[in-house]
């Protein structure tokens, strides 16, 4: 045994050639959107006072130095330093916060010219797609890890408990610290920001979809906060019985029953009561309480909706005009 010379180690098996052209495209697809998106990636570190905060990931989307993140990174905190990948450091403010969907936006104090990135249209997304997020996980700066699109639409419950809609789930892996960054395509736009990371799952991690973030940016960039509607009533979700179904012609077969109503709010003043079962808003149907909030957005703020609604077994139709909602500052 000991004379035997030893066998040749096993060489794995090459790779095909059409394989090896694909790994290279994909990898050139990569270093593309790196080089491009990773220089406007910035860490954030929270000043809590006179102790250190923590730290989080953003993306910087003005030139002027308008940096988007979470809501949970900045935490209502005034004062906030951001990290360049350049190593400057700068002091920056809060612009704007909402908890309902995890974004915040910080600017930066010093007058500066900074790379941007582009927000794209998260509505194009497809399952399966190549996604790229690039953070500073765990104190590690400008981190990229990549994977795809697992799926999207899904809902996530923020802080605030409001559930966030069009939440895009994504493989590609992000630890503490990559929150505020961006998710990014192959073209090199930021279709998320990424935002929560399940414990003990394996790859299940969510980004808020890029045109949810278009739409808070401009709202706190114009009015400092996302103005929703409100119209006064504590709710619940109400099962619709198969006999009720029946008999109204109701095909969903869950509403929402009104627990209670504020004295002097809109929905007082339109008539509402206790033991109302809420059927639909403006013709959207409303299966839960979830539906009812999602629906009274700011565009219903000062205007006439209608709602459609069961009282004491008859189907009504009421006409609210709601109030903004009051800022939980």
């Amino acid at each position: 045994m000991l004379d035997r010379p030893n066998p040749a180690p096993i060489q794995p098996p090459p790779v095909p050639p059409d394989d090896q052209a694909l790994l290279d495209a994909y990898s050139r697809a990569v270093i593309d959107v790196v080089d491009r998106v990773g220089p406007t990636v910035v860490r954030l570190d929270i000043k809590a006072g006179s102790r250190r905060g923590g730290t989080g990931s953003g993306v910087i989307v003005a030139p002027d130095g308008l940096v988007l993140t979470n809501s949970h990174v900045v935490g209502g905190a005034a004062r906030v330093n951001v990290t360049t990948v350049d190593g400057r450091s700068l002091t920056a403010r809060a612009v704007g916060d909402d908890p309902d969907t995890d974004l915040a936006l910080v600017r930066v104090d010093a007058p500066v010219t900074l790379p941007a990135a582009t927000l794209g249209d998260s509505k194009l997304l497809k399952r399966g797609q190549l996604v790229i997020a690039i953070g500073n996980p765990l104190g590690f700066e400008s981190t990229v890890t990549t994977g795809v699109v697992s799926a999207l639409g899904r809902s996530l419950r923020a802080r605030s408990g409001r559930l966030i809609d069009d939440v895009i789930q994504t493989y590609a892996a992000l630890n503490p610290g990559n929150s505020g960054g961006p998710l990014v395509s192959s073209r090199g736009e930021v279709v998320g920001i990424n935002t929560a990371v399940i414990m003990g799952a394996q790859g299940i991690c969510f980004a808020v979809a890029a045109n949810t973030a278009n739409f808070v940016l401009g709202e706190l960039v114009r009015h400092g906060r996302v103005r929703r509607a409100y119209i006064g009533i504590a709710a619940q979700q109400f099962a619709v019985s198969r006999r009720r179904r029946h008999a109204t012609g109701l095909t969903q077969d869950s509403a929402v029953m009104i627990a209670s109503v504020e004295p002097g709010s809109p929905a007082a003043r339109a008539g509402l009561a206790s033991g109302d079962i809420i059927l639909a808003l403006d013709g959207a149907a409303v299966t839960g309480a979830d539906d009812l909030i999602r629906l009274l957005a700011g565009d219903k703020i000062g205007r006439t909706v209608e709602i459609e609604m069961l009282r004491n077994g008859d189907q009504r139709r009421v006409s609210v005009v709601p109030d903004e909602r009051a800022h939980r500052g």
